[in-house]
């Protein structure tokens, strides 16, 4: 058997950004790349004017500088508008959105609508599905002698990625990663969509309190309360 969602279209996401912390950075880049079958039907880039200065080791990361994107980056609030129409858009045709540890782009993107409309991705009319392949190799891969960071899984699954830190390069390859994936994985492959989402959400949940668990061994302070939820966590205002 072979899941219908491999010939079916998947939307490809990713973000460059100013920072690593998903509730406070922002955009800096956008990529939405509409697949079927494995192929590009069509893609959406652009630069991002965050607003805000681009720190040095973000710039570092993805080449993309203050003055560079002020100059050529489309305002945030319209960014974050495209992103938020074509992610909404594409849930409710039931069209799942791929990518590369996503709940740190949607997370963004939902905390960007937040502070700018005082609504997030879900009460905008988003609900999924996603499929993330580092959940899923977290959930079927439990030990790797490498990181898990997009180009170690790539190069175990044999995919090139010409474009590392490049937001269209990086969410072709992870939608390329995620097809790898369902040949190899019958975990993958053969499930359809509504239940793999689901299996997603227990391998979150429990590569989350194992991790917990690890750095509260180690004496540190665990993991974010909100990043128990996966997807997109419940923000901090409302958890209290």
């Amino acid at each position: 058997m072979t899941a219908a969602w491999l010939a079916g279209e998947v939307l490809a996401f990713d973000l460059e950004t100013t920072g690593v912390d998903k509730f406070t950075d922002v955009p800096v880049s956008f990529a939405l790349v509409t697949m079927k079958g494995g192929d590009v039907v069509e893609q959406r880039y652009s630069l991002v004017d965050p607003g805000r200065d681009i720190p040095a080791g973000a710039s570092g990361i993805h080449g993309i500088s203050t003055e560079r994107a002020r100059e050529e980056g489309m305002a945030l609030d319209d960014a974050i508008e495209e992103i938020t129409s074509t992610l909404v858009a594409a849930s409710q045709r039931e069209v799942p959105v791929v990518g590369f540890n996503l709940s740190y782009d949607l997370t963004m993107i939902d905390s960007c609508n937040r502070a700018l409309i005082k609504a997030g991705l879900v009460q905008r009319g988003w609900s999924g599905p996603v499929l993330d392949p580092l959940v899923i190799d977290r959930g079927l891969v439990r030990w790797r002698d490498t990181k898990r960071t997009l180009g170690d899984l790539c190069a175990a699954y044999e995919i090139i990625n010409d474009a590392a830190h490049d937001a269209q390069g990086d969410a072709v390859a992870s939608a390329k990663l995620l097809y790898a994936m369902a040949r190899e994985r019958s975990e993958v492959g053969d499930v359809e969509l509504s239940a793999l989402y689901e299996q997603e959400i227990l391998w979150h949940k429990h590569w989350i309190g194992s991790f917990n668990d690890y750095l509260m061994r180690k004496g540190g302070k665990g993991v974010d309360d909100r990043d128990f939820e996966w997807p997109i966590p419940t923000p901090l205002e409302t958890l209290f």
